[in-house]
């Protein structure tokens, strides 16, 4: 019967996910967007690197459906290849400092006492410090490039899961099937990731939603300050830098980047606010 409530759990969480048909509009957008990107190829004919002079700064058209930049580059197909860079940003940096805290945070809400002081001070001292202000200073020391994006994003994302791991660790430590397992010999290990850990799956997943939606638009602000990666890869952020110039004259260039983080963000979070209330026991099927 055990093995039963968890199964039933998850296909309410489902069902009441599918009834939301924004959240769903929303989920098939995204696919086709991830699709877009990873087939780029197949989608534009165009190489988003390569400069094509005679086709410089020109409107949007059949040919160009996004127009074309001041080196006569395809924004179509930068657009889609920038969203490999800004996606991957995205989602590693947030997976990233999710491997890395959630041990944090469930030794420090399991374990307590001194443990818990010294990793809970240590993310206090980050937070300090504002998290954009902090990836600009170390991506500034590590040097510019995508790799050096990710662990910038990741580590100022690092409390952010780590308390939020700490404090659900706290209530359920204490509840009744713990106790048992721990009355029965279990250890310390079976308890946190077998015991604990399951029970805080379902609020991860929902702030890892959000929190991969901010570390798109970190990532995209990092590049439009040139601290993203190196020219002439194309990047939803370098992207807007290179377009912020031209508006009143070559509006194109900057606006559908532009358009396509604003949509990517809204779906993410719309996704992320509606598995919030499938998780909600409070919020009716």
């Amino acid at each position: 019967m055990n093995s039963d409530r968890p199964q039933g759990l998850y296909t309410l969480v489902i069902m009441k996910f599918v009834r939301n048909r924004v959240a769903l509009a929303g989920l098939a957008c995204l696919l086709i967007i991830l699709l877009a990107i990873i087939f780029a190829p197949q989608v534009t004919p165009y190489d988003p690197i390569q400069k094509d002079t005679p086709a410089r700064n020109q409107a949007p058209s059949l040919l160009h459906p996004f127009g074309t930049d001041k080196l006569g580059r395809d924004i179509m197909s930068r657009v889609l290849y920038g969203g490999r860079v800004s996606l991957q940003v995205g989602f590693l940096s947030i997976g990233l400092a999710v491997i890395i805290s959630a041990p944090l945070g469930l030794f420090a809400g399991f374990f307590g006492g001194f443990l818990d002081n010294v990793i809970m001070r240590v993310m206090d001292l980050i937070l300090a410090f504002p998290g954009l202000i902090l990836a600009i200073w170390l991506v500034s020391l590590l040097g510019a490039n995508m790799v050096n994006v990710i662990i910038a994003i990741a580590f100022f994302s690092l409390p952010t899961y780590a308390r939020l791991i700490r404090g659900i660790t706290l209530s359920i430590r204490e509840m009744e099937y713990v106790m048992a397992a721990r009355s029965m010999g279990a250890g310390s290990a079976r308890i946190m990731f077998y015991h604990i850990l399951p029970g805080v799956l379902g609020p991860m997943i929902v702030v890892t939603t959000l929190g991969v939606s901010g570390a798109i638009v970190a990532g995209a602000s990092l590049s439009f300050l040139g601290l993203g990666v190196r020219p002439p890869t194309p990047e939803w952020g370098a992207m807007l830098a290179d377009g912020r110039n031209y508006l009143r004259t070559q509006w194109w260039i900057a606006v559908f980047p532009g358009m396509t983080i604003t949509l990517v963000v809204l779906i993410l979070n719309i996704i992320g606010d509606a598995l919030r209330d499938a998780l909600d026991p409070n919020v009716r099927a």
